[in-house]
């Protein structure tokens, strides 16, 4: 055995090499002193090798407590065999030793407990990519639903064909005469590039996206604009269009009540406020024209001061595709939502940024001297005596579009022009931070009757700002890409086990849907329940509902994300991309060969019996050993990985009771820059 002695003085950290086989598995231990009168040290995880680049998330290993000894073992066989084995204990004054097994007698243990085990069969499994299955959202209606079921749309499926840009919310994109689309953003970063809409040094963002394919759009920030919130709390994105080469850009704003501090923690922004007007860009955003208004004058007769309420909140205008191609009449329509007037039982929060009673329209000619404007807007009021829509210029005669109290919120609509149909997209939020419903509704008139194609609990788990961008609606209107953000609250930030569907995060988020028919819903209605015929696509993948953390990942490859939680995403989304050299559907390590580390987690334990693994399928990066770590202590040396993706290595073993699973490269090909895996499945059956 060989002792290492160590010093440890506060805010200073040791590095330990890990040897098994002559070979890294890892790169370094850290060791840190974190208290300096009393030593607990604590071994936080593996390090990169060439910059010593923390591998986030990774509790290989527990906190010491001084004067106890803490035996961490990373490789472990049931009847605890000890493969490798790190004990540290706390001393006096600061002092830690550090124990190992030499290398050689580490080789003699792994090798009989690897190869002497008949009930771990290693094989080579041909596989051949299919695509998702399309499924149908189930609608659960709750009780007193207003809308009549929809007899030409009457089910939502999803094709799994997923995309998330950036690392911010609020996106409305508006498709501009140019060919493409301008939205605002927030409280997030695209690269680099940050923006925050709270408080009186409030800022919105401004991105242009271009592209004609929603899974390969590029998406840049084109700057922030100052869009001070006081007196409010906070002041967002809304209202978004660029008509005629005119981008008119508006926003809302969102409060507390200060006196009851608790409404932080049990909602969010549980006040909506007014519309301070539109600022105007007549270049595409490279130069602004402040709003003339401002949250304390806005452009609507409305406050959300002093237990006032309001029915234009979050606006946003009807989406008529490309530079406002399918209006009517020519004019831009907004749609907002907010209270109906005597309500018998009042909610807190009841009137929020995501959660009414009700969304009310208007209408105006789109000009830089019109948008300001309030006398310049028409506000629907309701039906006349023949049935038809009424229109008013005064605000006070506005009537709810559609009403449904206690179960509308932040409201959208896009014209499908191949369909004829108006498709409405309500998010009912309340209370703002738990799970949140959203539903659609379809009519063959801007102003109703709507009426409901399908209503999705728990959409994302906490799904919001949905919208359908016109561009991305197929020649026959029946398939749509679905624009939304998810999961911003701390429950759920950063953790893609929750997202359902799977791909909902916190950022710019697109999923393909099919509009059915009642032919097509019945066609695929047969298929509820029975498993994907591709493996990597089915239920039995824990894989696809696994936290990930890996080593490095390399920018090319890398998903549009800073966020670390994401990084490794594309090892496990079910698809092993065989067409395109740089893709995200790869987790590719940044210049590492054998200190590449890939790291499953997940909630709650899990019974699993086999393990695939597809190497990248690039011929030159290739994985010719690996080692399989378990959380219940034990490991499996894996053999080397066919070489171009078109195969996986299947490991199985008995039926085994797991919270994480560590993939830890050994040797590759001398070949090899970066290492990494097409994919990794990891299966219950």
């Amino acid at each position: 055995m060989m002792r290492v002695w160590r010093g440890l003085r506060t805010g200073h950290s040791y590095f330990l090499k890990v040897m098994i086989l002559n070979r890294r598995i890892g790169n370094f231990l850290r060791v840190s002193n974190i208290h300096s009168r009393r030593c607990v040290a604590q071994l936080t995880g593996f390090y990169l090798l060439k910059n010593r680049i923390r591998l986030p998330g990774f509790p290989l290993f527990r906190p010491m407590a001084p004067g106890k000894h803490h035996r961490i073992c990373l490789l472990r066989r049931h009847a605890g065999t000890r493969i490798l084995m790190a004990e540290l204990r706390s001393l006096t004054k600061g002092a830690i030793m550090i124990t190992r097994f030499r290398p050689f007698i580490l080789s003699l243990l792994l090798v009989f407990i690897v190869h002497c085990s008949p009930s771990i069969k290693e094989t080579v499994i041909p596989y051949t990519p299919q695509d998702w299955p399309t499924s149908i959202w189930k609608s659960e209606v709750p009780e007193g639903c207003p809308f009549e079921p929809s007899k030409d749309i009457t089910a939502i499926g999803f094709t799994r064909n997923y995309v998330a840009y950036t690392d911010a919310d609020t996106w409305y994109p508006s498709w501009a005469s140019d060919g493409n689309m301008y939205s605002g953003w927030t409280d997030g970063e695209i690269g680099e590039e940050s923006c925050n809409s709270n408080g009186a040094k409030a800022h919105t963002g401004n991105a242009r996206i271009v592209g004609d394919d929603p899974l390969r759009l590029t998406v840049s920030s084109l700057g922030t604009e100052p869009a001070s919130a006081a007196p409010y709390g906070g002041r967002y994105p809304s209202a978004n269009l660029v008509h005629d080469g005119i981008w008119y850009y508006g926003t809302y704003c969102v409060d507390f009540d200060q006196s009851r501090p608790e409404y932080r923690d049990l909602y969010s922004w549980a006040i909506c406020g007014p519309v301070p007007g539109f600022r105007i860009s007549k270049d595409y955003g490279k130069t602004w024209i402040p709003s003339p208004l401002s949250p304390g004058k806005p452009l609507f007769p409305e406050s959300g001061k002093g237990g006032r309420q309001v029915k234009m909140g979050t606006p946003h205008f009807v989406d008529f595709g490309r530079n406002m191609e399918h209006s009517p009449d020519g004019k831009a329509y907004l749609v907002g939502h907010g209270f109906l007037e005597n309500d018998p039982a009042p909610r807190i929060a009841g009137n929020s940024w995501i959660a009414g009673d009700a969304a009310y329209q208007a209408r105006v000619t789109p000009t830089p001297g019109t948008i300001n404007d309030v006398a310049a807007y028409e506000f629907y009021a309701g039906r006349g005596a023949d049935g038809r829509p009424v229109w008013s210029r005064k605000f006070a005669d506005i009537k709810p579009l559609a009403a449904w109290r206690h179960r509308m919120g932040c409201t959208t609509i896009t014209y499908d022009a191949p369909l004829k149909k108006y498709l409405m997209c309500v998010t009912d939020g309340w209370p703002g931070v738990e799970d949140m419903n959203s539903y659609f509704l379809e009519a063959d008139d801007i102003t109703g009757p709507y009426r409901l194609i399908t209503f999705m609990n728990k959409f994302g788990r906490q799904g919001y700002f949905l919208t359908f961008p016109s561009k991305f609606i197929s020649s026959d209107g029946r398939t749509a890409w679905l624009s939304y953000s998810a999961n911003f609250h701390k429950s759920y930030f950063g953790n893609r086990t929750v997202a359902d569907p799977i791909g909902s995060r916190y950022a710019w988020t697109l999923q393909e849907i099919k509009l059915l028919d009642p032919a097509a819903a019945a066609a695929l209605a047969q298929y509820a329940g029975k498993a994907a015929a591709d493996p990597l696509k089915s239920d039995a993948n824990l894989a696809l509902r696994a936290r990930i953390n890996v080593s490095s990942v390399n920018k090319k490859n890398k998903p549009f994300t800073e966020l670390i939680q994401y990084f490794g995403e594309g090892a496990v989304d079910g698809i092993v991309d065989l067409k395109n050299p740089i893709s995200s559907h790869a987790w590719v390590s940044l210049e590492e060969r054998e200190t590449a580390v890939l790291r499953l987690t997940w909630d709650s334990p899990q019974t699993i019996r086999r393990v695939w693994l597809f190497d990248l399928p690039n011929l030159n990066d290739h994985i010719t050993s690996g080692v399989l770590l378990f959380s219940d202590g034990s490991a499996v040396k894996v053999g080397e990985l066919p070489n171009d993706a078109r195969s996986a290595r299947e490991v199985a073993f008995p039926p085994k009771q797991v919270s994480w699973i560590v993939f830890a490269v050994n040797t590759v090909s001398k070949e090899t820059r970066n290492a990494g895996l097409a994919e990794i499945a990891v299966f219950k059956e």
